[in-house]
């Protein structure tokens, strides 16, 4: 076992003191190896793993059961693997690797709020300026998030399985997210069917509902999937191609320069945990949001420890057009013809959304 207080593992002090680590373990041997690279077991570097371990630890947590529980979780995680896998892996029994598995998912879960939240005051200001050293234009220092949406595969359910099944021509579940500049996603929305419009995910979100995001004034980016909004969200997307002069033309290039960066986003995260999203999730649909919910918590934690997977190439899908009904009233057109002429006329200095237009 990973630990154990027989005397044919180690030798025990007295009768009173806790597990010792069987480091003959060869997982085990690998965390303790520092020069080993963790990632190709683990998915998460050495600090990475640490930090983890330190957000999830409690004051009554003692010697090493806490690390222990986290690395099952991981290996768990990056491989996607059975609890019988892992159960063998770890030298554990079966029924302690699925307690172990949703017991460190429910922490996780626990530090949610303390890795993805939105930016305020100058960190709000320092999101605006990449995004617009993104874009390659200062008129996009208003925009202060990406939006998109991703399908995370799923086994077929025994019921309601068409809701699930979506236009890419497989069973998933969504994942609507806000990102930042530097692919640090700061909101996220999981759990609908795969065959809902990523226009109505985003109507039946908090951040939409509750008008959580963007301030008043600032601006968040999406694809031609979502409608062009004023309000409840300032949310800014590109014009329909063809489009009707260079103005347009040159507004959607610097805006898909800057809105790409939620798709690095999300190659990143699929690129580390291949293995929860290249294939269907064999877990209880009940627990993929989770799942996917402590993935990008996890994605989150290594780009604070500098620990940066870069995103292999995928199919590019796009996201198909926006629901008819939207298309009638799309009140954030003259949000955008505001952002297209600053974007055009580069000297002059970039008004508030909701200001003069130039057109």
């Amino acid at each position: 076992m990973y630990f154990s207080n027989k005397l044919s593992h180690l030798q025990v002090l007295n009768t009173t003191s806790y597990c010792h680590l069987n480091r003959a373990v060869p997982i085990l041997q690998l965390y303790f190896d520092e020069a080993a690279d963790h990632r190709q077991h683990l998915r998460l570097s050495l600090p990475s793993i640490m930090s983890l371990i330190a957000a999830v630890r409690l004051e009554t947590d003692h010697g090493w059961e806490r690390d222990i529980e986290v690395l099952v979780f991981l290996f768990w995680l990056a491989h996607a693997a059975s609890y019988r896998v892992v159960s063998q892996t770890f030298d554990i029994p079966k029924t302690s690797v699925h307690d172990i598995v949703h017991r460190v998912s429910k922490a996780i879960m626990g530090i949610l709020r303390r890795v993805i939240y939105f930016p305020t005051g100058d960190d709000l200001e320092a999101v605006g300026a990449g995004f617009a050293q993104l874009a390659g234009s200062p008129a996009f220092s208003r925009a202060v998030g990406a939006i998109d949406g991703c399908h995370v595969r799923i086994k077929p359910l025994a019921n309601n399985s068409h809701c699930y099944f979506n236009r890419k021509l497989f069973h998933s579940i969504q994942l609507q997210a806000i990102t930042d500049h530097c692919g640090k996603f700061l909101d996220v929305f999981v759990g609908y069917p795969g065959s809902v419009h990523d226009a109505r995910v985003l109507r039946n979100s908090p951040v939409y509902t509750g008008s959580l995001y963007p301030p008043a004034g600032k601006c968040i980016l999406g694809d031609g999937g979502y409608p062009c909004l004023g309000a409840p969200v300032c949310l800014i997307t590109p014009y329909r191609e063809p489009v009707q002069n260079p103005v347009q033309a040159r507004f959607n290039s610097k805006h898909s320069r800057a809105r790409s960066i939620v798709e690095r986003a999300f190659g990143m995260m699929k690129t580390r945990w291949r293995s929860i999203f290249f294939k269907a999730l064999e877990v209880s649909p009940a627990f993929v949001p989770e799942v996917i919910t402590c993935c990008v918590v996890l994605h989150n934690l290594a780009l604070l420890n500098g620990d940066i997977i870069e995103a292999e190439d995928e199919e590019d899908l796009d996201d198909g057009p926006p629901e008819p009904h939207i298309l009638e009233a799309r009140v954030g057109e003259h949000v955008r013809d505001n952002l297209a002429a600053a974007v055009s006329a580069p000297n002059i200095n970039v008004p508030a959304l909701h200001e003069h237009d130039y057109l």
